[in-house]
C-alpha cells in the first residue's frame, strides 16, 4: 500500500491482515456506505499487486473528465468462473510443500475469506497434458495390442489429481471442471504415437465410450465434469501428446458418436467444440452449422495464440444460443510482469468477457523454477501462476494476479452488464448475484488516466496509474 493512503484508509477500515507480510496486501472490510467504492490495484511495475485502495465516493456533481459510463439494464452472458488449469505437474509441484503449506496454498486459491482469490473454475486434462511427469493414457497397452470393450481402462495414473480435486472441492463445492484429452490412447491412433495422428474411424465409438467411462469414473470418485471438448488444440499435433482431428473429423466424432453415446448413457455433461486459437473461428462455425452435430454441443472454447478475441463474438453472432469459453492462454519464462499483466486484463479477462465468455482461464496453475514437470516434448517454458521452490515456499506470478483480478471479485452466476471503454481504458462490468456492480479496467497508457465511473445518475472520480489494472467494487 502506498505510504500515503495508509492514514485514511486505516481511519475508515476494520484492519484485518498485516500491510506486509500478506500477499494480497491489506485486504479489509470497509463500512460501506451505500455511495462507497471499494477497489484493488495492481501495477505492472510490481509496486503494487493486488493491494486495497482508498475508497472513493459516488457524487452527484459533474466534471470534465472522460467516463466509464455503466448500465445494468443492458444485461448480457452469465458467468461460471476464472481459473487455471490443474495439470498434473501443479499437481505433483503442490504436494511438494509441506502439509501446513499446502493446506494454506489450497485454502488461499480456491477459499472463499478474506485472504483467497476464490477461484471458481478449473480445466483438467482427460489423460496426461503435456504439463504431466509422463505421458499416459487411461488404457495403455503393450504395441500391437487393443483394448475395444476398454477392459483395462483405469484411473490409477490420475490418482494424485484426483485426490487433491476432493480437497479442492472440499473448499469450494461449487467449483466447476471442463476436462479435455492431449491424446487418445495410442492403439487408437493411426501413427501409434502419443504426438500427433488421427484417431481412426473403426475407434471412433471406442472412444466415445472412453469418455463416458471417464465422466463415470470421476462421478464415482464425486468429481462432476461440467464440460468437455473432444481435443485440446485439435489443429497442433506437434505437441506431446498430442492429436490431429480438423472439423470434420470433430464434426463426425461427435454426431455420429460422442453425442448419441452420451445420450444412450444419459451423460449430462457439455460437448464444447474446438479448444484453439481465435484465427480459425470457422472451425467452430463448420460443426455448428451441421444440425446432427448442432443438438449435441454446448458451445465452443478458443485459446488466443493467435487471432483476436474477437472471435468468439463471430460465433455467437452466427450462434447466439451456443455458448462461449475461454479455456488456456499461458504466460511464459520470457514474458515481463508488466507485459503480460497489461496483454492478459485487456484481452484474456477483459476481451474475453466482453466477447460473451462464460469463463476465462489462465493456462498452468503451478510448476517448479525450472518449468517443470512437463513431458519428453512438452512446454519447456511455460510458468505457472505459482511457482513451488520447496516445501515452504511459493512465489505469486503475473498469472496469479491476472485471474485474482476477476475471480476474487466476480463470483459465478454474476452477469456481464453493459460498460463504456474509451482510448486507453478496457472495461468490464458485471453484476453479482448478492447485487453488488463490479467494474474491471485495463490502463494501456503509460500514463494516469483519470476517469469518472458514472453510474446510476451519479460519478466516482478515480485515476488509474499507467500500465495497471484495477477492480473496483460498490
Amino acid at each position: 500500500m502506498e505510504f500515503h493512503n495508509l492514514y485514511s484508509f486505516f481511519k475508515g477500515t476494520a484492519l484485518l491482515c498485516g500491510v506486509v507480510l500478506f500477499p494480497l496486501s491489506c485486504t479489509s472490510v470497509t463500512q460501506n456506505k451505500g455511495n462507497e467504492v471499494n477497489y484493488w490495484l495492481t501495477k505492472g511495475d510490481e509496486s503494487v499487486r493486488l493491494q486495497f485502495q482508498t475508497p472513493i465516493r459516488f457524487v452527484n456533481t459533474s466534471n470534465s473528465l472522460q467516463n466509464i459510463e455503466i448500465d445494468d439494464t443492458q444485461k448480457f452472458q452469465y458467468v461460471d468462473g476464472f481459473g487455471y488449469t490443474l495439470t498434473g505437474g501443479s499437481v505433483e509441484v503442490i504436494n511438494r510443500l509441506s502439509p501446513a503449506k499446502r493446506k494454506d496454498l489450497l485454502n488461499e486459491l480456491f477459499g472463499n475469506d478474506k485472504n483467497s482469490i476464490s477461484i471458481s473454475y478449473l480445466r483438467v486434462s482427460i489423460g496426461a497434458s503435456d504439463l504431466d511427469g509422463e505421458v499416459f493414457s487411461y488404457d495403455d497397452l503393450p504395441e500391437g495390442q487393443t483394448d475395444v470393450s476398454l477392459s483395462k481402462f483405469s484411473l490409477a495414473k490420475d490418482k494424485a489429481l484426483i485426490a487433491m480435486l476432493k480437497e479442492i472441492l472440499a473448499i469450494n463445492p461449487k467449483i466447476k471442471i471442463i476436462a479435455a484429452p492431449w491424446s487418445a490412447p495410442v492403439w487408437m491412433k493411426d501413427n501409434g504415437k502419443t504426438k500427433g495422428g488421427s484417431l481412426k474411424p473403426e475407434f471412433y465409438e471406442t472412444y466415445a465410450r472412453y469418455f463416458v467411462k471417464y465422466i463415470q469414473g470421476m462421478h464415482n470418485e464425486g468429481i462432476t465434469i461440467d464440460a468437455i471438448t473432444p481435443q485440446n488444440e485439435p489443429l497442433h499435433p506437434g505437441n506431446n501428446p498430442s492429436l490431429y482431428m480438423p472439423s470434420e473429423k470433430q464434426r463426425d466424432f461427435i454426431k455420429g458418436y460422442l453425442g448419441p453415446v452420451f445420450k444412450e448413457n444419459n451423460v449430462k455433461t457439455k460437448i464444447v467444440v474446438y479448444d484453439h486459437n481465435c484465427n480459425k473461428p470457422e472451425y467452430a462455425l463448420d460443426i455448428l452449422k451441421d444440425p446432427e452435430a448442432y443438438q449435441y454441443i454446448d458451445g465452443s472454447a478458443f485459446h488466443l495464440y493467435e487471432g483476436d478475441i474477437s472471435a468468439l463474438s463471430t460465433v455467437h453472432n452466427a450462434f447466439p444460443d451456443k455458448n462461449l469459453y475461454f479455456t488456456e492462454q499461458w504466460t511464459g519464462s520470457k514474458g515481463t510482469f508488466n507485459e503480460d499483466l497489461n496483454w492478459h486484463m485487456k484481452n484474456v479477462i477483459i476481451g474475453s468477457m466482453r466477447n460473451w465468455s462464460r469463463i476465462a482461464l489462465e493456462w498452468n496453475l503451478a510448476n517448479d523454477s525450472k518449468y517443470g514437470p512437463h513431458t519428453d516434448g512438452g512446454c519447456t517454458e511455460c510458468k505457472g501462476a505459482i511457482t513451488i521452490a520447496n516445501s515452504e515456499n511459493f512465489t505469486r506470478n503475473v498469472a496469479y494476479y491476472i485471474v485474482a483480478h476477476a475471480s476474487k471479485f466476480v463470483p459465478a452466476g454474476s452477469q456481464r452488464i453493459a460498460s463504456t471503454q474509451t482510448k486507453y481504458l478496457s472495461t468490464a462490468a458485471f453484476k453479482t448475484p448478492t447485487g453488488k456492480t463490479v467494474l474491471i479496467v485495463q490502463n494501456d497508457s503509460k500514463e494516469i488516466e483519470n476517469f469518472n465511473i458514472k453510474f446510476a445518475g451519479k460519478i466516482a472520480t478515480v485515476n488509474i496509474p499507467g500500465q495497471s489494472a484495477a477492480t473496483y467494487i460498490f
